[in-house]
């Protein structure tokens, strides 16, 4: 089993290619089926095939010994494979260079006081600043109401697949846990030696059967925009809409604003939650967990 412990050594473009490969069907690319197949997708010499490639070549890219593709053999393993556009970007980031490195300090990522203050302005949106591992580093107070019933509510991917809470919580469960995985091997493929990220991946395999089985998928999808359908202990059924920006100032962060459909019940229901946790909520610094007032 596959944990990517070290994802920095890991061979990313030949484990991308692999599951996309075993995810198409003959016909799905105008292959005649001819009885039982000993591997599910396609053979590595139909791929090669499709994009106008040497068996030999196409190997060696998934084998981790072709170091230096071309853009115009990406892009024909692309079209072959029928990857989407996202997924063409994040083959280009694992098939580029890298340089190992024997060690690399983890960084401490910091939500600027400005934007802290922002989140804290919009008294009837929940938002919250996402870290490149999907970590929560700063939350409003409505969030933090939103999310009161996870035990840990510390990073997304922990709260989806190792709190209980999540599967009451996610009325679509498993649709918010393959967005979650997505994004995270998206932000894998970008910075594959983040050691937060390498620890987390580490622990979710070792922790979750469910995780082990997304990640081996290799799906990658940033958040952008998406509905989320909420079940929240207190006051009921949310459909809540988001949007997701980058922090200018700290392009590794990302802003998470959620909005309810004005007129909605959703939006009385998101108004009623702001109401049941009016008040100040305690602060968390996200690099020391000092909790104050």
């Amino acid at each position: 089993m596959d944990t990517d412990r070290d994802l920095a050594a890991e061979n990313a473009l030949g484990g991308f290619l692999r599951a996309r490969r075993a995810r198409l069907r003959p016909e799905d690319v105008g292959i005649p089926f001819s009885g039982r197949r000993r591997v599910p997708g396609l053979r590595r010499e139909e791929v090669a095939a499709l994009a106008g490639l040497s068996t030999d070549y196409y190997t060696r890219l998934e084998q981790g010994r072709e170091r230096h593709p071309s853009g115009q053999m990406l892009e024909a393993v692309a079209r072959a494979l029928q990857l989407d556009d996202e997924a063409v970007a994040h083959l280009y980031r694992v098939s580029g260079p890298t340089t190992r490195r024997t060690h690399r300090a983890p960084r401490v990522e910091r939500v600027a006081p400005r934007l802290r203050r922002l989140l804290d302005t919009w008294s009837d949106t929940p938002a919250f600043v996402l870290g490149p591992a999907l970590d929560i580093l700063a939350r409003n107070r409505l969030a933090g109401a939103l999310y009161a019933g996870f035990t840990h509510s510390d990073n997304l991917l922990r709260m989806t697949f190792l709190d209980p809470a999540a599967r009451h919580f996610y009325r679509e469960w498993d649709r918010a846990a393959e967005s979650a995985v997505a994004a995270l091997r998206r932000a894998a493929g970008i910075d594959p030696e983040e050691p937060r990220l390498s620890r987390l991946v580490g622990e979710l395999s070792l922790k979750s059967a469910d995780f082990r089985v997304l990640w081996a998928r290799h799906d990658v999808r940033a958040k952008t925009r998406e509905a989320k359908l909420f079940h929240h202990a207190q006051v009921g059924d949310l459909e809540l809409h988001y949007e997701s920006f980058t922090v200018n100032s700290a392009p590794t962060q990302q802003l998470v604003v959620y909005q309810a459909e004005p007129g909605t019940a959703s939006a009385d229901t998101l108004a009623l939650l702001g109401s049941l946790s009016a008040g100040p909520l305690p602060v968390q610094d996200t690099a020391t967990g000092t909790v104050s007032d």
